[in-house]
């Protein structure tokens, strides 16, 4: 088990800083007790997500407009499992807006994939990205999926102990896919896409009292397709499993809302 976690740390900072790494780096002990805080040390990522000013009610269109204009493109690219290799080109925006959060994903893969048309249905098993955040310190966490034409699941909770949100909840997630809003099988020869997704407050439901501005929170974005010819899982931070897994609160980055 030891080497197991050494050989993910050697593996995580070769593919983050490019580094050739023996069993000490920059005074990294890679035993004892310490091993735990140091891998969150050199693995979780943080993000600053910029506040969009605007009044009034925004539309989707507006809200890719402007936030195209302000947020920086993140990488979702890491390929944490060698049993899935092919690797997407995939990466993100995300910003938020009064008590809203933009956030878009840009996507080219070799085949796509749609069949699931019902909310809180499995989209993980189409060409599927995704966005796990956890707003306490308990380790619950929403996660927010959606296919490639913009079809939601959404559950809360913790690990082993989760439950479907309310679909008529998750209505108040607006989405616009580049391929569309209607299921299709799967389509090779190679596609890119766009979805642009606005998450409201009222999503929140176990949050009554949530406030996005200044907000710390633990979050991981993801793109997988498990019925796709070629199944994949990315994530943007690390996740240290045996098996593909994101419900990991353990591997979560760190997001702030400035």
């Amino acid at each position: 088990m030891k080497k197991q976690r050494r050989d993910f740390i050697k593996k995580t900072l070769a593919v983050t800083f490019g580094l050739a790494l023996c069993d000490s780096v920059s005074g990294l002990t890679l035993n004892g007790n310490l091993l735990k805080d140091e891998i969150s040390k050199i693995v979780n990522k943080k993000l600053i997500i910029k506040e969009i000013a605007h009044d009034g009610e925004i539309d989707i269109e507006t809200a890719n407009k402007l936030l195209e204009r302000i947020a920086d493109f993140q990488l979702i690219d890491i390929l944490n499992w060698p049993s899935y290799s092919y690797k997407p080109d995939v990466k993100f925006k995300i910003a938020y807006c009064q008590d809203q959060i933009f956030l878009k994903y840009y996507v080219s893969e070799e085949n796509v994939l749609a069949q699931v048309a019902r909310i809180n249905g499995d989209v993980c098993k189409d060409s599927c990205v995704e966005f796990f955040i956890s707003t306490r310190k308990d380790d619950s966490f929403y996660n927010f999926e959606f296919n490639c034409i913009g079809i939601p699941h959404v559950e809360y909770g913790k690990v082993g102990k989760r439950a479907l949100l309310d679909p008529e909840i998750i209505k108040k997630i607006k989405t616009k896919s580049t391929l569309g809003n209607q299921p299709f099988d799967e389509r090779k020869g190679g596609h890119q896409w766009e979805l642009m997704i606005i998450i409201p407050k009222a999503c929140f439901v176990f949050d009554k009292d949530l406030v996005l501005k200044g907000l710390n929170a633990k979050a991981n974005f993801y793109k997988c397709g498990d019925n796709t010819s070629s199944p994949h899982y990315l994530t943007w931070n690390p996740v240290n499993t045996e098996h593909p897994d994101y419900h990991q609160p353990a591997f979560f980055g760190e997001i702030s809302f400035k």
